[in-house]
């Protein structure tokens, strides 16, 4: 599946209020990794912004004189996001924004992007997740330990970036994984590799056994605090103690 993480920044809010997109950012996910292709780009909205608004996202009135209006971008934009999964945080506000945009160029047929694309509202997911907890985005990189130490102010394109590492670790932690042993990055994506698994190659039978490694003492130690970090992170204890507890097990 293709995904499209997605933010937009804005002039204020409501946009019934005549509020227009300052900012979009995206970044492309295939198959859950960063492809490294991304849209970006600032807008002139014709109207000033809030004070409040540029306190959150710092984007001056005077930096946007003379950037593109919506109406010079909607077509490369539209080409991007066409046909994907848009990944946002909170995504009715930056769908209805997008969806205003479109409308106010008279492009009635891209005003509802639900038409043309599937929506992952990731703040839906994490209430349901963690009810009663807070779930901004800086919120979940404390909770899921996704590093926004940049992240001073809101700006749509590393906000979509830090949501796609957010995104990949709260569905699943482990962001690819491959059998294919042809890869050239050793992770069935390299030159050659077609994301197709190759034939499973059989160990001979008298091989020389591998050597045993046991971990030691400060290693358990270490592995310990880890799982405890986990437990406090997400509130409850990892599975692998959960495990153990039921075997009535220790780390040894």
């Amino acid at each position: 599946m293709r995904s499209v993480v997605l933010d937009t920044e804005t002039t204020g809010m409501p946009v019934t209020d005549g509020h227009r997109v300052i900012e979009i950012g995206c970044v492309e996910l295939m198959g859950r990794r960063l492809t490294g292709r991304h849209f970006h780009v600032y807008l002139q909205p014709d109207r000033e912004s809030d004070e409040g608004a540029i306190g959150v996202h710092g984007i001056t009135n005077e930096f946007l004189v003379g950037k593109p209006r919506f109406a010079e971008v909607a077509d490369e934009f539209f080409d991007f996001i066409k046909g994907a999964q848009l990944i946002i945080h909170n995504a009715a506000f930056d769908v209805g924004f997008l969806n205003n945009e479109f409308a106010l160029i008279g492009q009635t047929d891209r005003a509802d992007l639900t038409q043309h694309c599937s929506i992952l509202d990731t703040l839906a997911m994490a209430r349901a997740r963690h009810p009663g907890q807070r779930n901004s985005l800086d919120a979940l990189c404390k909770r899921y330990g996704v590093d926004n130490s940049g992240r001073e102010l809101h700006g749509a394109l590393l906000d979509s970036e830090i949501l796609a590492d957010v995104y990949l670790t709260m569905t699943g932690g482990q962001t690819s994984l491959s059998l294919a042993g042809n890869a050239s990055d050793g992770n069935g994506s390299g030159e050659g590799s077609g994301n197709q698994a190759t034939e499973i190659r059989r160990l001979s039978a008298d091989r020389q056994p591998g050597r045993i490694i046991r971990a030691s003492e400060s290693d358990l130690t270490e592995h310990a605090a880890r799982l405890d970090a986990i437990a406090k992170s997400a509130g409850g204890p990892s599975l692998w103690t959960q495990l153990l507890d039921a075997k009535g097990q220790t780390l040894q």
